[in-house]
């Protein structure tokens, strides 16, 4: 979508790349969206975070917690997340992406 509004950007594969406390604390403090909505709650969430780590919905509403969890289990990263300057934005609905670059 990105390339075909010519707009230039990066990847960054985070699974790969995984991101640290500090990376992860300064996308939160930029996002618009609620902090809680960066994690995915797929099975590895419901089985492992939730069930042997102590996680759960309510914890999640601190921001701190969001950003100890995804440190710890960067595959939970909902994505794609989309920056631009000071400001993130989670990518789901895609519509929500070219009003970023508006």
């Amino acid at each position: 979508m990105l390339q075909q509004a010519g707009v230039e950007y990066d990847t960054v594969l985070y699974m790969k790349e995984k991101p640290d406390r500090d990376a992860l604390a300064d996308l939160v403090s930029k996002l618009e969206d609620d902090p809680a909505d960066l994690v995915r709650r797929d099975k590895f969430f419901k089985d492992t975070v939730v069930a042997k780590d102590g996680f759960d919905e309510a914890t999640l509403s601190d921001p701190e917690v969001v950003i100890d969890l995804l440190a710890k289990h960067s595959r939970l990263i909902q994505r794609p997340v989309v920056i631009k300057g000071d400001v993130a934005i989670i990518g789901r609905p895609r519509d929500r992406v070219p009003a970023l670059f508006d």
